[in-house]
């Protein structure tokens, strides 16, 4: 049997649940709903959508929430990192965009629930930046030790 090559890759913060899709993405979206909101504690969530037959968890087994009658959010329950949105009997797993070993390569298409988008989101490539060195001091910034799992399966 031939072995299946990942076309991405992602995983939780810590590594202890990992996932491969076998297949390029589908739709990648951002949602501004106030449950997506909520599910990841920020303005908005993107997600890339891969069918479930081309989807699998390499490593772990994550939690699960259900967040409404429609839908189940998966996330690592050993760091609590958000991984999934899925409809109860959907065809399709939607992914965070941030989960991803290579975020970069998801580019959303589309915005849902923009009845929901905060006014501010349109403002910020507006607001002045820095790097994480400026911002915390290029000794400080050097000095720091990453738990997190690196960004590549292991």
């Amino acid at each position: 049997m031939k072995e299946r090559v990942p076309v991405l890759t992602g995983g939780c913060q810590c590594g202890a649940v990992r996932f491969a899709s076998y297949s390029k993405p589908g739709r990648i979206s951002v949602c501004h709903c106030r449950m997506c909101q909520k599910a990841v504690a920020g303005p908005f969530a993107s997600f890339v959508e891969i069918p479930h037959g081309d989807f699998a968890w390499t490593r772990g087994t994550p939690a699960t929430f259900r967040s409404s009658s429609l839908a189940a959010r998966d996330f690592c329950a050993a760091c609590g990192t958000p991984l999934s949105y899925r409809k109860v009997d959907g065809t399709v797993i939607e992914l965070l965009t941030g989960a991803f070993d290579r975020p970069d390569h998801v580019i959303p298409t589309y915005q849902i629930g923009v009845e929901s988008k905060l006014a501010w989101i349109s403002h910020l490539h507006n607001l002045p930046g820095k790097t994480t060195s400026e911002a915390a001091g290029s000794a400080e910034a050097g000095s720091i030790v990453s738990y997190q799992h690196p960004d590549h399966n292991t």
